[in-house]
């Protein structure tokens, strides 16, 4: 299928050029190599030097040891590389807000569902901070495919889905190596009903029942245990830095709709009414692709400190994600989170205190995707549209008190209230008394008076905490290297949900060399995920080739992983290799890069070495 129908003279002209030169800089040989070699001699070049930036061990042992497996495999194919291991805050605020970074190795926390393509990649979220395009790529005959995705139909998704996949096969803006187990830690002798819902949302900690021996009354509090410390910091739902699953801003905070997806591996769940009562969705005559959504909220909604929750305070909080500066600030400020959802918003329009209407640009499927944002108190948050002078946002112009400001305490509207913190080590939460959730039928509720999480530093610690009966929960996943610690018995088991998350290396397309797409597909081609899977995640993950992995409902076949580990990676110059990775084959085989295969990979599409082995670029 050619994914520029029509275009295909263009896309001729373009390879073409960036074959003879690639692009950034890069010291090229196809074409003219004697014209080529003569402006290297006469210009001068050096070896290219490129740095991968991750967090430490002690944050995600699995994202270092990727980078490690990286580094050797660049530096094996004649690339100088340096690790920049950054505090975990800071990583997220280099990469997705100041955009410092030549490529980064993590994990992308969130839904599978096939918007997240639009948000990842639309030309036009490429200046701005979060997860909406940190990869700065930018085409605007891609923009045209995504458009059509976003646009569509329910029934027409998956068609335009391909489309994007096999030009993302092409470009390769970030490489996705694969989707991990999410495995938790539950005590089963004090609450039922953990996989009613999944652990990494809301409804996951209600409608718990609690359980108690016969001469006891059952427990009244719930007891989570965390390995990521910024719970505890900071409470701000916009700030991108400190929020990656998002579990205690939706306990917080009530969207209008909440996600519910226990079901099978990799998708993104349903979203059903939860502010709101009820909504009602119409096609717009005349608008191909425009529905209206007419919202009713629930009655006698409220904020944690009393204040009603109406129509404006939803209308405010679409409008705020868009610009927190609410339009008086020098440039635009749209929130470093919510922002790629809120894109399907056209419209909000407060009709009562109750009633509102939305005008969304998306079919169904992908619009419900926006009603899934934490609704904000206007009386609060309409103060903190003033441009903010925090250090690590220096180059943000427009960055406003909203995103930078830890919002403790906060005030929101969710079936749980702050109480208090200690940093780095607890948060204690209590039930909302008031919770719209508590007089209606049907619906999961606060099931305990108190919700305490403890900080600990590893899973190790977490898994010893929960078998010793001081935590009911891990509510971080664990990490791989634990599981096998995990000894269950009748009161504690482990957890399985459909993982939320896959792991992948992202480039920095602002910068040479991965302005050009000829690098970033030998690029992609050094790492070898089978391999990954096993030596660093243990055998609890999967290897995949999209974003979106391996769902059916979305990948067409082509695209799906059909290899196991160390099989079928040994090139497609035998004709092997296709089965395993269809999108970026590796070069080499079990782990071990060929570099005799990678090095005549990125001679043949346009770079050269000098007599050392070192691939070169233009000083």
């Amino acid at each position: 299928m050619d994914p520029y129908p029509g275009d295909a003279e263009r896309r001729v002209d373009r390879r073409t050029v960036l074959a003879g030169l690639a692009a950034g800089g890069l010291t090229a040989t196809s074409g003219c190599v004697r014209q080529t070699r003569s402006v290297v001699n006469r210009d001068g070049a050096e070896q290219l030097s490129l740095t991968i930036t991750t967090v430490p061990s002690d944050v995600d042992r699995e994202s270092i040891r990727i980078a490690r497996i990286l580094r050797n495999n660049l530096e094996a194919v004649g690339i100088d590389v340096t690790i920049d291991m950054l505090a975990v805050e800071e990583f997220y605020r280099e990469t997705l807000v100041n955009h410092d970074f030549d490529c980064y190795v993590g994990p992308y926390h969130g839904d599978m569902d096939p918007e997240l393509l639009y948000e990842l990649l639309y030309s036009a979220f490429a200046d701005e901070p979060g997860w909406q395009n940190p990869f700065g790529f930018t085409s605007l005959t891609f923009d045209e495919l995504l458009e059509d995705l976003h646009e569509s139909p329910d029934e027409d998704r998956p068609e335009h889905v391909a489309d994007v996949l096999d030009v993302l096969a092409d470009e390769q803006p970030f490489v996705p190596l694969c989707v991990p187990e999410e495995l938790r830690l539950v005590r089963t002798d004090r609450f039922e009903g953990w996989d009613d819902h999944h652990l990494a949302t809301r409804l996951g900690y209600l409608g718990l029942e609690p359980l108690g021996p016969d001469d006891a009354d059952p427990p009244n509090e719930l007891r989570g245990v965390v390995t990521d410390p910024r719970p505890t910091e900071n409470l701000n739902p916009l700030s991108v830095e400190y929020r990656e699953r998002g579990t205690y801003v939706d306990l917080l905070y009530d969207s209008l709709g909440t996600a519910d997806n226990d079901g099978d591996e990799g998708e993104s769940g349903d979203i059903y009414p939860w502010l709101a009562e009820s909504w009602e969705w119409e096609d717009r005559t005349g608008a191909e692709s425009t529905t209206d959504v007419t919202v009713t909220l629930r009655p006698e909604a409220s904020f944690h400190d009393g204040e009603p929750l109406t129509a404006d305070d939803v209308a405010f909080t679409y409008r705020f994600v868009e610009d927190t500066s609410l339009g008086e600030g020098p440039v635009a400020a749209p929130s470093p989170r919510y922002r790629g959802k809120v894109a399907a918003v056209e419209s909000v329009e407060a009709l009562d205190d109750r009633t509102l209407e939305m005008s969304i640009e998306t079919g169904r499927q992908a619009g419900e995707r926006a009603l899934t944002v934490p609704i904000l108190p206007e009386h609060i948050w309409a103060e903190r549209t003033d441009e903010a002078s925090v250090f690590g946002f220096a180059r943000r112009p427009g960055a406003t008190d909203a995103v930078v400001l830890d919002n403790v305490p906060p005030i929101g509207s969710g079936p749980y209230q702050f109480v208090d913190r200690s940093e780095r080590e607890r948060l204690h939460l209590e039930r909302f008394d008031e919770h719209f959730s508590l007089g209606v039928d049907g619906l999961p509720q606060p099931t305990v008076e108190r919700f305490t999480t403890r900080v600990a530093p590893r899973s190790a610690s977490a898994i010893e905490i929960v078998e010793e009966n001081d935590a009911d929960v891990t509510v971080s996943p664990l990490e791989s290297y634990s599981i096998e610690m995990v000894s269950e018995t009748e009161s504690v088991r482990l957890h399985r949900s459909p993982s939320q998350t896959f792991y992948h290396v992202g480039f920095n397309l602002r910068q040479a060399p991965f302005t050009s797409p000829y690098f970033r597909q030998v690029f992609a081609r050094l790492l070898d995920k089978a391999h990954l899977v096993e030596e660093v995640f243990e055998g609890y993950a999967r290897p995949v080739a999209t974003p979106l992995g391996d769902d059916e409902a979305w990948v067409p076949e082509a695209y799906r992983w059909g290899g196991e580990t160390g099989t079928g990676s040994e090139g497609e110059d035998e004709g092997e290799g296709e089965a395993d990775d269809p999108s970026a084959p590796f070069l080499g085989s079990a782990g071990d890069v060929d570099v005799s295969r990678a090095r005549r990979a990125f001679e043949e599409a346009g770079y050269r070495y000098d007599d050392r082995g070192s691939l070169l670029v233009r000083q």
